[in-house]
């Protein structure tokens, strides 16, 4: 199996476009050996050096040139290679008296395998063998799983009869399940949007005007992933909502439809009762379009360009973080430029073509919803600048209560992915055999599978370490996934946690043996990040590593109590039984031996050493030696390994050597160059943020440490804690080019600083709304208030700038001016606060695969406007202006 899998398989799949590499894993790998006896060895009077240096100088091939004769060149070679066992055989070690001694007399040669430190299992049912596919950095997934998948099913026809190639963990099903979280809600945050849009506007081709641009600027922004690499996928498309898309449409179309109306009401108000009705010709079409959207074209522009320097704080992100959301933000940004150049150039256009030019003062469906709004609005209006001071007073309170709940919010990284599957991480004790950790292993996989059969689809365990550690385990360890079936299909659990809690129970029924739960995309995301599979890990930092593992088992019991805590962890650094030679110099020196030759034949005996390779055809199989297998079994078999001196005298080793069974270090890590032991916990049941810092406060208090030694924290608070520590240098910034941005705009400090009061307000809606979803902060939270400013700001640009606009027309009173702009202005600051909020509802409720990373955004975004938009409206923006303008 594991040579059809390394000559057959994995040669094809490496042809593959995007494939670096493929990992095999499991089985037993194909080696020629020469299995030799100690009794045969000191029979003939030779060390195992010698067997070694004779297969190694009896299997090579060799060149000489070429000679030329007549025309022709004749080229000199030789075929020296052993090509079967008999060849082996033939080799000779030394001749005695003119008799050759040769291999196949002091030894056994045929097939073997080489030493097994690790093994795959399945289903309890026996082990199978593994391949892992490694794909190329920056290749687009997608297509590479495509192109395995298609390849495979062509290797598949050339394998043996009654051995098939099953994919057991696809990324494919995780990333295609993602996808189509993302498609369903944002096709039904376009259908939300457009429904608004032609509801509010009140006019049907304007509605689909305006719903147009969405798909316009989406081809704009896909073509500019395009030419810049960025894949379509959960985060690049997770945060796109067409409500911010269209705003600037909504403003230019609804400024239009407003300027027409007034031409009707002013036709109305010349004719005596009944509807007025005028009919344009397509020149004063034209005019009016051209008129009313030059007055609000710089609002819109610099509303659009707001929302994209609000972006720029994402985009300043690095590390992970940095390789996450920086996509999100590009392609929000490709959207909202493509729907900024559709606002300038099409949406004027089309609105001058395809818009009615029979006008009627008839009021729509559309005018009774805002009259029913106005109606509602003005009293309260009314109630908030009469009240000003007070009013102003309670906002800024419910502001500091705000501030004061965000900074005891708990906190992560991301919200945690459901992948769909479960990575079991089992542990033996160590020093346990591969048999053993095997047998463990197997039991636990017939408990899950037996215990839950409507859940469990099958458990494949990867124990220990390939021939070529690419991810070094020790034998005793093994990575158990745990593939589950459809959700629709199961009986005993609720949710994936529950399962969990239940298998959990179920298997440590298993004599010796600890686990810990996580997912298996995850396990490998941590891993990378802070070189521990958990979510926290406490680092302790020293010289000696017994004193290392007596302060890890101290934090263990420190911390073993904080809520939230599972699968606490000691990273196992001690008690590894190890069979140790101890070298004595006198007599190493007094038979005239090296440390290197003894070591030499240590290492052959027992672990083999390769002295060439035997090739069938273009396979190709190392050729080694090392003693028998009832010869590698027990302590004394070390002691009596004949080590030939330089005298041709035979010595067992224990001559020069004191071997004995000795406790050791099972393994030594390091970080920045110091040895370091690790206590890891995953958190269940809250966030990752209130954890540690509980976790901290506890250590804090109890834990003494040697001196010289010292702990550190890891795990995923540290990219929380980089990403937080980034943000808040860049969005102070970004704030602040938004305030130039605005102060260059209306050239006014007074009115840039009330339309700056929506950010607080909005901050404080974000808020509350994750405090009410029992969501803590997160990164994709932080995306959401990043887009939450910016719209808000681009509400306060129409507004403000329409309070602006009357002014210039002559109403110089204040309260009249707050008034008039706030009910006129109520329907576009309600169509594009709830065009933006209600885009992102399918992604707030949603419950598919990868909806745990777009909630977050979505709710701080519909909090936030909730908010924000009566503030935008009017409310608190016309308080503060009028308290800004007490002395008019």
């Amino acid at each position: 199996m594991r040579s059809i899998q390394d000559w057959i398989v994995k040669r094809q799949l490496m042809g593959i476009q995007g494939v670096v590499e493929i990992n095999s894993f499991g089985g037993y790998l194909k080696q020629y050996e020469v299995a030799v006896t100690p009794a045969r060895l000191k029979a003939f009077g030779i060390g195992i050096g010698e067997v070694f240096a004779a297969l190694e100088n009896a299997n090579e091939n060799t060149g000489g040139a070429y000679i030329e004769k007549n025309a022709n060149a004749y080229f000199i070679r030789s075929e020296g290679l052993a090509k079967s066992l008999d060849d082996i055989r033939q080799i000779v070690v030394k001749s005695e008296g003119g008799t050759p001694i040769k291999i196949g007399d002091i030894g056994e040669v045929k097939i073997g395998s080489a030493m097994r430190y690790g093994a795959v299992s399945h289903n309890g049912e026996g082990e199978i063998v593994l391949g892992i596919v490694m794909m190329l950095k920056g290749e687009n997934a997608a297509n590479v799983i495509q192109r395995v998948k298609e390849r495979v099913a062509q290797i598949q026809s050339s394998l043996p009869e009654g051995i098939i190639i099953t994919t057991f963990l696809d990324r494919e099903k995780l990333v295609d399940r993602t996808i189509a979280t993302v498609q369903k809600n944002l096709i039904e945050g376009a259908l939300i949007v457009i429904f608004i849009l032609v509801l509010l506007v009140g006019n049907f081709r304007a509605g689909l005007i305006i719903a147009s641009v969405i798909p316009l600027s989406m081809l704009f922004a896909l073509g500019m992933m395009q030419l810049t690499g960025v894949s379509a996928n959960l985060m690049s498309l997770g945060a796109i909502d067409f409500g911010l898309i269209v705003d600037g449409a909504v403003i230019i179309v609804e400024a239009t439809l407003h300027f027409l109306h007034e031409k009707v009401f002013h036709q109305k108000k010349q004719e005596d009762g009944g509807y007025a009705t005028i009919q344009l010709s397509q020149g004063e079409m034209n005019e009016a379009v051209r008129f009313s959207s030059s007055k609000i074209m710089r609002s819109s522009v610099f509303g659009v360009i707001i929302i994209l320097i609000v972006y720029l704080p994402i985009l300043s992100l690095t590390g992970v973080e940095g390789k996450m959301f920086k996509p999100m933000a590009q392609t929000v940004s490709f959207a909202l430029i493509g729907a900024l150049l559709l606002s300038l150039t099409y949406v004027p256009a089309v609105s001058a073509a395809f818009l009615s030019k029979k006008l009627t003062s008839k009021l729509t469906i559309a005018d009774r919803i805002i009259q029913f709004f106005q109606r509602l609005y003005l009293p309260a209006l009314n109630f908030a600048l009469q009240w000003k001071k007070s009013v102003l007073g309670v906002m800024l309170i419910v502001f500091a209560v705000a501030i004061f709940l965000f900074t005891r919010m708990g906190g992560e990284f991301i919200p945690t992915l459901d992948e769909g599957d479960i990575m079991m991480h089992g542990f033996c004790k160590p020093g346990t055999s591969l048999t053993q950790t095997l047998e463990s292993h197997r039991l636990a996989q017939k408990i899950i599978l037996e215990n839950f059969p409507d859940e469990v689809e099958q458990v494949i365990s990867k124990i220990g370490s390939a021939e070529i550690p690419t991810d070094p385990m020790a034998p005793e360890t093994a990575d158990n996934v745990i593939l589950l079936k459809p959700k629709e299909q199961w009986k005993r659990a609720e949710t994936k946690e529950e399962l969990v809690e239940m298998i959990e129970a179920k298997v440590y029924d298993v004599p010796g043996m600890a686990f810990e739960f996580t997912q298996p995309i995850k396990m490998r995301f941590d891993e990378m990040m802070t070189g521990v599979r958990s979510d926290i890990a406490v680092k302790i930092f020293g010289d000696n590593l017994d004193s290392l593992a007596r302060a890890g088992h101290l934090v263990e019991g420190i911390i073993k109590d904080v809520p939230g805590l599972a699968d606490l962890k000691v990273e196992q650094i001690e008690g590894l039984p190890q069979i140790v030679a101890r070298y004595d110099y006198n007599k190493i020196a007094r038979y005239g031996l090296h440390v290197k030759d003894v070591n030499m034949a240590l290492r052959t005996a027992f672990a083999g050493t390769a002295a060439g390779a035997i090739f069938e055809d273009e396979r190709r199989f190392d050729l080694v030696v090392r003693l028998a297998a009832d010869h590698r079994a027990d302590i004394e078999d070390v002691r009596q390994l004949p080590i030939a001196t330089p005298n041709g005298q035979l010595i067992p080793l224990s001559e020069v050597a004191d071997v004995s069974y000795r406790p050791g270090a099972a393994q030594i890590s390091r970080d920045d160059g110091r040895r370091r032991i690790v206590v890891s916990a995953n958190v269940r049941g809250r966030d990752v943020e209130s954890a540690i810092t509980d976790v901290q406060a506890v250590l804090v208090k109890k834990l003494k440490l040697p001196s010289g030694y010292y702990y550190t924290f890891g795990g995923q608070f540290e990219n929380l804690k980089a990403a937080k520590e980034r943000l808040s240098i860049a969005v102070p910034v970004a704030l602040l080019l938004i305030f130039g941005l605005l102060y260059f705009t209306f050239n006014s400090l007074k009115e840039s600083t009330l339309i700056f009061t929506a950010i607080p307000m909005s901050a404080v809606g974000g808020v509350f709304a994750l405090l009410l979803r029992d969501m803590p902060f997160s990164i994709s939270a932080g995306v959401g208030f990043i887009a939450l400013f910016g719209v808000a700001v681009l509400n306060g640009i129409v507004l403000i700038s329409y309070f602006k606009q009357l002014e210039q027309e002559g109403v110089t009173n204040v309260h009249e001016r707050i008034i008039r702009g706030a009910l006129i202005r109520l329907r576009p600051v309600l169509m594009t606060a709830a065009v933006a909020s209600l885009g992102f509802l399918p992604m707030a409720i949603s419950s598919g695969a990868g909806a745990e990373v777009q909630r977050p955004l979505a709710t701080v975004v519909i909090g936030g406007l909730v908010t924000s938009t009566p503030a935008d409206a009017g409310g608190f923006a016309g308080v503060v202006c009028n308290v800004f303008s007490e002395k008019v």
